[in-house]
């Protein structure tokens, strides 16, 4: 495998047999979940796994939100019901801030994080220097067990004494460094400023905060090549970028959906949505798990030769709850408003001030600028947020495609 392009064959199936494998096995899974996690026997009552075998029909079901996740850990500690191993089974426990809490099983790379690391470039006998935090967040733990799946050996950095891991660098020469895209900077410029030699670091694999193109032109010109991962502690790895720097292929051991903020419905190819998960875990399953971030997918096939599908990276959160009038206003009923009437593209909600007023703006794309529809998406908009709120019919295609539901213009300096 060390000179193989890619971790294994799956990354190279033909997408039509990837989809067909994955539907396969989807019923199986949501079958344990519901036999297996009093949670899912809740959250998917009256679903029928066998007729789960599509996309079509994974789109049918509810999705399970993290903040809601969060309320119910609360109600039914620690996981919500929803692990189908128990607390005293699993080999470690995180709390994640919220708290959230999360299990990790048994098992070599139970996050599937060695893939994406192949991806970067990372090979066994590489030595990997991993700031990502180890006490209570599963961050450090994510990484380290793909690391040191693929053979490497592992310097468990965590966060901060930056003195300390430059000395760590100088001694022990890592060839790769992982954390947040800023920290490996700090790491740079300060052991440049002290003399501390930390020319071994060729490669980094990044996630947890934004990559922008400069930091990453800076680090190629200092001699290290720059991939990112996209994870969450509740699903392990999502996605991950690859040589071809061509938006992030998703990971093997889950199916991505973008959908409609505030819904579970999927939008056309090329729209900004919430990144929505299913993933294929035996001890935590998640099935079509909201994860409040905003994406989109890319067409076609990537350069590198993995064929799944791509997403374009990180593009916001979907998570837009507004306090308008002193009310909150959420983005499903925005969404509820646009579904009482069909034939609408596009809407959103425009928050601003307005004689040391809050006002808000329902835009709505749609054919004509019918007086009659206005007054009817009023009266709704006033039923569902219980505020008055003017309407505007703009023409189809004029929103922006970003995925955002509510825009707060109001300015807070």
């Amino acid at each position: 495998m060390a000179d193989a392009p890619h971790y294994d064959q799956l990354e190279t199936r033909d997408p039509e047999q990837r989809e067909l494998a994955q539907f396969n096995l989807l019923p199986d899974l949501i079958r344990k979940a519901i036999a297996g996690a009093p949670g899912w026997a809740e959250h998917l009552k009256g679903i029928d796994a066998a007729a789960v075998a599509s996309r079509e029909e994974l789109a049918k079901l509810p999705v399970l939100r993290k903040t809601t996740l969060h309320e119910l850990q609360a109600q039914r500690p620690p996981f919500a019901g929803f692990a189908t191993s128990a607390p005293n089974a699993v080999g470690r426990i995180f709390m994640s801030p919220g708290p959230i809490f999360e299990p990790e099983g048994y098992g070599e790379d139970w996050w599937r994080a060695a893939r994406a690391l192949y991806a970067a470039g990372i090979r066994k006998g590489d030595i990997v220097h991993n700031t990502f935090a180890y006490h209570l967040t599963p961050g450090g733990w994510i990484l380290d067990s793909g690391a040191r799946a693929l053979g490497c050996a592992v310097i468990a950095a965590g966060p901060g004494n930056t003195e300390q891991q430059l000395e760590a660098i100088r001694v022990l020469k890592p060839t790769v460094y992982i954390g947040v895209p800023d920290y490996l900077k700090i790491l740079l410029d300060k052991g440049k400023e002290l003399g501390k030699d930390v020319s071994s670091i060729r490669k980094a694999s990044v996630g947890g905060g934004a990559l922008f193109p400069s930091l990453r032109a800076e680090y190629k010109q200092r001699g290290v090549s720059t991939f990112q991962t996209y994870a969450t502690a509740d699903l392990g790895i999502i996605a991950y970028e690859s040589e071809a720097l061509e938006g992030m292929t998703v990971d093997e051991g889950v199916i991505v959906e973008i959908v409609r903020p505030g819904t579970g419905d999927p939008v056309a190819a090329g729209e900004v949505g919430e990144v929505v998960v299913t993933a294929f875990n035996r001890d935590y399953p998640m099935i079509r798990f909201a994860t409040g971030d905003l994406s989109a997918v890319l067409p076609g096939i990537s350069p590198c030769g993995r064929t799944n599908m791509r997403i374009k990276g990180w593009l916001g959160r979907a998570d837009q709850t507004t306090k308008i009038k002193g009310m909150f206003v959420h983005p499903e009923q925005v969404a509820e408003v646009a579904k009482r009437h069909p034939g609408l593209g596009r809407v959103r909600l425009v928050v601003g001030r307005a004689g040391e007023q809050d006002t808000m703006t329902l835009k709505a794309e749609a054919e004509g600028a019918d007086a009659g529809l206005q007054a009817k998406i009023a009266s709704s908009l006033q039923d569902v947020t219980k505020l008055k709120g003017e309407v505007e019919i703009v023409a189809p295609g004029s929103l922006p495609n970003d995925g955002k539901v509510i825009a707060d213009e109001r300015t807070y300096t």
